[in-house]
């Protein structure tokens, strides 16, 4: 069938029927069509922030807004996909798959400014999978007395893939047998150092890259959406296995809480509340038996916290604390146990543990609706003991739409949540979101958790924005972020791409987010309705978290002056050149 075109004589004639852009009418239609999008966008829970943005903290948003366009433009383009094409076989786009872009990303502006912002609290993570893997497992390679046992003898693939490792401390060195012959007796332990030298492929290297592997979630495992969200869990599940001995020794948890607070405050995090799930296997130094409570290791982080924020480079660090958590598929036995150990640690150390919460994948354990039981008398214990544990629940971390897990947003709300971790599904239930509102709870969202562990595609796919538009207060956070690609304790990757994969957010928003986090951190016990009047005050307050808003507020001015100085001369939005370029 032949394509049908205009003469030049009747495209003439046509064309001068065609209205101009610059014709009143459309003007007023461009004029209403720019006040709707106004209108909807007074709705968005970082609009008093945007408003109250001072001179400087504005232009820094216009010059980061230019920066990101520049880098869409340049970075992330079909052109350089065209030109690696042969190298990598990439395809490059912006909100591409995080693990994908993330050696990219980590080259360009944005990153630099992102690890230049002060991010406030860090307000969701879970302690195991907090430091970077290559520090860790050196650390355990070059501590003394450091053993290795496994369920099972290490001599096939299967074997490799899963078995259960543990590392323990023992005085008088092991080193008869071999965990990679078929003569291991399981739950054997061996000296570490000689299990590593002795690895069948490639001996002390190969030892570590399988061991990390075995710690870590990998490119192909984010990348097999079609195997679904509980199979993510399985691999993720034996990850926590591998690691659930490495820190649990006095010196190695001490290296492990340095490290952990130097990563955080080198990039922007002065405080952090760890989710905490720890059986009663901790050994103190050179010690072979387990300790019967807590206490120690609750002492040891006391110490460690102190001590960093005395050296030069914990500066300014306001600390951190945690949040028990007992795993949600535990019979109710074990979750009333670990519920009292919860209160008697609290009783010793109150400014140590924040609240409590129930953790592993809801899809698969228990639902906080079949919880309520134990959750009731956790209440009156609490109330009996004089101690105050809110609840910092997670709930919605799924794909299902009115299931149980989905179910569990009602729960936490109707139980009195402080924050609501996670809250993915939370979108879909516009009658929750007006309580989540009204009830001033924030949602602690974790945009590349929830990519790589299958909910969402890409940061595009995610529903954040959709929060944000309609009103509800987050914050930014990086959940497991040792195992899930970031190899750091920090949360710069998460804040970049939130700032590069959503348009409507911007550097302003990216602020909102930063701040939330601050004015929703547990930093003293509060009953409820202090809690409420402190959320309430933010930066007006007299209280511990006033002071702490107005400290990341000062921060936070000090950061949009550093990126005018720095990228101004060249992102000024009153730069012709920038324009131009960014028009072409």
């Amino acid at each position: 069938m032949a394509e049908y075109t205009m003469s030049n004589e009747e495209w003439e004639e046509v064309a001068q029927d065609i209205p101009s852009l610059s014709d009143p009418f459309v003007q007023k239609y461009l004029s209403g069509r720019a006040g709707l999008i106004a209108q909807e966008k007074k709705g968005r829970s970082d609009t008093t922030f945007t408003a109250s943005l001072s001179p400087i903290a504005k232009r820094a948003c216009t010059i980061v807004e230019n920066i990101r366009d520049h880098e869409n433009a340049t970075v992330w383009t079909p052109q350089v996909e065209e030109d690696l094409a042969q190298e990598s076989h990439e395809n490059i786009f912006p909100g591409m798959m995080f693990m994908l872009a993330k050696d990219r990303m980590e080259k360009t502006n944005l990153w630099n400014i992102v690890r230049h912002m002060p991010k406030g609290a860090l307000l969701h993570a879970h302690m195991d999978a907090m430091v970077n893997f290559d520090f860790l497992l050196d650390e355990l390679l070059r501590t003394p007395g450091m053993h290795m046992s496994s369920d099972q003898p290490l001599t096939t693939k299967e074997a490799l893939e899963d078995a259960a490792p543990s590392f323990r401390f023992r005085a008088k060195e092991q080193t008869e047998g071999s965990i990679w012959d078929e003569s291991y007796k399981p739950d054997t332990f061996l000296l570490l150092t000689k299990v590593a030298d002795e690895f069948p492929d490639g001996g002390r290297p190969g030892f570590l890259k399988w061991l990390k592997g075995r710690c870590t979630l990998s490119t192909d495992d984010t990348q097999q959406q079609h195997h679904g969200v509980d199979a993510i869990w399985v691999k993720f599940g034996k990850c926590f296995l591998v690691c659930a001995t490495i820190i649990h020794y006095e010196p190695m948890y001490r290296a492990f809480l340095r490290q952990l607070m130097a990563s955080l405050k080198s990039d922007g995090v002065n405080w952090a509340e760890l989710r905490f799930t720890w059986p009663l296997n901790y050994c103190r130094d050179c010690q072979e038996e387990p300790e019967q409570d807590y206490i120690h290791m609750f002492q040891v982080l006391e110490e460690e916290i102190a001590r960093f924020k005395k050296s030069p480079e914990g500066q300014g660090f306001w600390g951190l604390t945690t949040i028990w958590t007992t795993l949600r598929s535990w019979p109710t036995r074990q979750i009333v146990e670990s519920m009292d150990q919860c209160i008697a640690t609290k009783m010793a150390f109150p400014h140590l543990i924040a609240g409590y919460d129930l953790v592993g994948p809801e899809d698969l354990g228990r639902p906080l609706a079949d919880l309520l039981p134990e959750l009731f008398w956790f209440r009156k214990q609490c109330a009996q003991e004089g101690v105050n544990l809110p609840f910092f629940f997670h709930a919605g971390e799924t794909l299902g739409d009115g299931t149980d897990t989905d179910s569990n947003l009602f729960d936490a709300i109707l139980l009195g949540t402080r924050r609501i971790g996670h809250g993915f599904s939370l979108f879909k239930h516009p009658l929750l979101i007006d309580m989540v509102k009204e009830k001033r709870i924030l949602i602690e969202t974790c945009p590349i958790s929830n990519e790589v562990l299958r909910l969402c595609g890409s940061v595009t796919a995610h529903p954040l924005p959709a929060l944000l538009a309609r009103g509800v207060v987050c914050s930014l956070c990086n959940d497991d972020p040792a195992m899930l690609g970031q190899d750091t304790a920090g949360m710069s990757h998460d804040f970049w791409q939130a700032l590069q994969g959503w348009q409507n957010l911007g550097l302003a928003g990216l602020g909102s987010l930063a701040e939330n986090s601050v004015r929703w951190a547990a930093f003293e016990d509060q009953d409820q309705a202090e809690w409420v009047k402190g959320i309430k005050e933010a930066s007006l307050g007299s209280g511990v978290k006033a002071k702490r808003i107005q400290e990341w507020q000062m921060e936070w001015e000090k950061f949009c002056l550093w990126i005018v100085t720095e990228f101004g001369d060249e992102f000024d939005p009153e730069d012709t050149e920038v324009e131009v370029e960014k028009d072409v």
